[in-house]
C-alpha cells in the first residue's frame, strides 16, 4: 500500500507534516509530496488532511490479473468483517471466490504461527527470563526502529509479521509457485475456509497463555501503545540500560483503530462487530500436521533517505535564527515539532526554508532594514527621509514645534571620481556621512539623498541652531580632505538650510533647503546659505 498527495487538491495546510512520525512528507514552496523511501505507511496522514488530497493506493491491477487465474489464495483481513458491515463474512469471502480467487483464508493461521514462535521465545532464557524483547508484528514499528531507532534492533523479537508467516504458510501448503494476495490495511511484505477459529493466538498474534500468566501491571510484560513511546523506549534500554521485559508496541490499537478504517469514535463498533463475526476458540492446534517452515525474520539496520552533516543542520538553523529569549522558536508552524527536525529535513532535501514562517518572517525584516539604510554610508534612506519629513510635518502644525533641514552636496566630487577612482569616491561618502552623524544628535535623523547629496534633519531646531551644525559638519567635510590626503579644497561641501514652522503649510522644507544650497554653491562653494536669506532680499 502506497501513499499519494492529490495535487489538484492539496493546498500546502502541513497538516500532513505535522502528524507525519518518520518525516516521510516533502515540502517545496507550495508542492508537497510523500518520500516512498521513508515512508512507514502508519497512515496517520490521510484522515489528518482536512482537504481530502492524500489517498492509499493498493496494487488491486495486480490482484485482479492473479485473481483471473482462477488459483491465487487470498488473505482477507479479520478487520474486512467490519470494513464491508453490513454484508456478512460469508457473504464477502463468496465475493472473492466469485472474482476469481481459488483460495480464501482469513489471516488466523498467521497470527497462530507468530503466537507459538513469541510463546517458544517466552520460554528461552535471556528473553522471557531477562532483558528486553520488542514484538514485532506491526510492520509499521519495524520499519521505524530501523529507521530511526537503530539502537533498538538488537531488541526485536526475531519474528515475522503474521501476514509474512501466512503467506510461507500457504505456500508450503499449496505450491511455492502459487500467487497469494493480502487485502486490509496492514503492510506485507471459493467456499467459506474450513477454519476460522484460534488455539494460540489472540487478534494480532499475541499469544493468549502470556496474557493469561502476565498481568498488564507486570514487569515483565508491558503493553504500549503509540510511535511515540519508541523515544522512551530507546532512551530506557540504549542510554539507562533499564531491563523491559516483553514489549507489546502497536502504532494504534490494534488494526481496527488503524487510521485507514475509519475513524477512532467508531472504534467500539468496529470492535463489536468483529467480535459477533468471531467463533468459538479451537480446542487443538488449527495448524496442520507435517508443514514446517520458519517464522524468524532478520532485521539490518537501513535508515532511509539521505544522511545529512551536522554542517548542513547547523547552517539551516542558523538562518532560521533563535526566538527573543535566546532559545530555537520550535514553534510547530513548519510541521515539525523542533527546529532541529525542520533543519535536518531541509538539509536532506526533503522541506525548504521557504516553508519556515519563522525564517520568511526573518527575511521580510531584513528587507526593510536593508530597504531603511543606504548600503554604501549607513545613513537612512531616502524613503525614510521622505516619510519622516511627512512625521515631523505633522507633529510640527499638531504641536507648534519647528523643525530644521540641511541640504547637503560634496563641490568637487566628480573631479574625485575622475582623478582618483570610484574606491576613493566611495570612501569620501562613508566618511563624509560618519561626521554628519556625529554631530547630531539621536532624535535627528541624516540620510543619503542621492549620489553625493545628504540631508539631515534636526527635530525642535531654528534657522540659527541649525546654521550652528551646518558650520560644524562643513568644517568637519573639510577635514576629511585635508585628512585623506587630497589637495585643499578639493574635498568640501556647500549647505542650504530651511527652517518649517508651523504656519509655513504650502511650502515644501526640502525644496527650500535645495534652493539655499544651490545660492551657497554660487557664492563660491564651500559656503552656508539659508532660506530665511532669500525671503529677507
Amino acid at each position: 500500500m502506497d501513499f499519494r498527495i492529490d495535487p489538484e487538491l492539496c493546498v500546502a495546510c502541513l497538516a500532513c507534516v505535522r502528524v507525519c512520525p518518520s518525516d516521510a512528507v516533502a515540502v517545496e514552496d507550495q508542492k508537497v509530496w510523500i518520500v516512498d523511501e521513508a515512508c512507514t505507511r502508519v497512515g496517520l496522514c490521510l484522515p489528518a488532511c482536512p482537504h481530502e488530497a492524500i489517498i492509499a493506493v493498493g496494487d488491486a491491477t495486480k490482484a485482479l490479473e492473479f485473481a483471473l487465474r482462477r488459483d491465487a489464495v487470498l488473505i482477507l483481513a479479520v478487520e474486512s468483517a467490519a470494513w464491508f458491515y453490513p454484508a456478512t463474512p460469508e457473504q464477502v469471502v463468496n465475493a472473492c471466490y466469485a472474482a476469481g480467487f481459488g483460495t480464501v483464508h482469513r489471516g488466523v493461521l498467521g497470527d497462530e504461527l507468530v503466537a507459538k514462535q513469541y510463546l517458544d521465545l517466552w520460554a528461552e532464557e535471556g528473553w522471557g527470563s531477562g532483558g528486553t524483547v520488542i514484538r514485532s508484528t506491526c510492520p509499521v514499528i519495524v520499519e521505524t526502529i530501523k529507521n530511526q531507532y537503530p539502537e533498538l534492533i538488537p531488541y526485536l523479537a526475531p519474528v515475522a509479521t503474521p501476514i509474512q508467516a501466512e503467506a510461507r504458510y500457504l505456500k508450503a501448503l499449496y505450491g511455492a509457485d502459487i500467487p497469494i494476495v493480502y487485502a486490509g490495511v496492514c503492510l506485507t511484505e471459493g467456499r467459506i475456509p474450513e477454519e476460522r477459529r484460534r488455539y494460540w493466538s489472540t487478534a494480532g498474534g499475541m499469544p493468549l497463555e502470556l496474557l493469561r500468566e502476565e498481568r498488564q501491571s507486570s514487569r515483565r510484560f508491558r503493553k504500549v501503545r503509540g510511535l511515540g513511546a519508541l523515544e522512551g523506549i530507546a532512551r530506557a534500554v540504549a542510554v539507562d540500560r533499564i531491563a523491559l521485559g516483553f514489549v507489546d508496541i502497536l502504532p494504534c490499537e490494534g488494526c481496527l483503530d488503524h487510521p485507514l478504517l475509519g475513524p477512532k469514535e467508531e472504534l467500539f463498533r468496529r470492535r463489536a462487530i468483529v467480535g459477533a463475526t468471531e467463533p468459538p476458540r479451537a480446542p487443538t492446534s488449527v495448524l496442520a500436521d507435517g508443514i514446517k517452515i520458519k517464522v524468524g525474520s532478520a532485521f539490518q539496520v537501513s535508515v532511509n533517505g539521505t544522511g545529512s552533516s551536522v554542517e548542513a543542520v547547523e547552517e539551516v538553523l542558523d538562518q532560521i535564527g533563535l526566538a527573543p529569549n535566546g532559545r530555537p522558536w520550535d514553534s510547530g508552524a513548519c510541521g515539525y515539532k523542533t527546529c532541529r527536525d525542520f533543519a535536518v529535513a531541509a538539509a536532506q532535501g526533503r522541506t525548504s526554508l521557504k516553508s519556515c514562517p519563522r525564517y520568511l518572517e526573518r527575511q521580510a525584516t531584513l528587507a526593510q532594514q536593508l530597504a531603511a539604510v543606504d548600503a554604501l554610508t549607513g545613513l537612512a534612506s531616502f524613503r525614510v527621509l521622505r516619510d519622516r519629513l511627512a512625521t515631523e510635518v505633522a507633529r510640527c502644525h499638531r504641536t507648534g514645534e519647528h523643525f530644521a533641514v540641511l541640504f547637503l552636496d560634496l563641490d568637487n566630487f566628480k573631479r574625485v571620481n575622475d582623478q582618483f577612482g570610484h574606491e576613493a569616491g566611495n570612501a569620501v561618502l562613508k566618511e563624509t556621512a560618519r561626521r554628519c552623524s556625529a554631530h547630531i544628535r539621536l532624535t535627528d535623523l541624516a540620510g543619503r539623498y542621492g549620489g553625493d547629496e545628504f540631508v539631515v534633519v534636526l527635530v525642535g531646531t531654528g534657522e540659527e541652531g541649525a546654521r550652528g551644525v551646518a558650520e560644524k559638519i562643513r568644517a568637519a567635510v573639510e577635514e576629511v580632505g585635508v585628512g585623506m590626503g587630497y589637495p585643499k579644497g578639493l574635498v568640501t561641501a556647500s549647505i542650504g538650510i530651511a527652517e518649517y514652522l508651523p504656519e509655513q503649510k504650502d511650502e515644501d522644507v526640502l525644496v527650500a533647503a535645495d534652493r539655499a544650497l544651490y545660492r551657497a554653491k554660487g557664492a563660491g562653494r564651500n559656503q552656508i546659505a539659508t532660506s530665511g536669506e532669500e525671503k529677507s532680499m
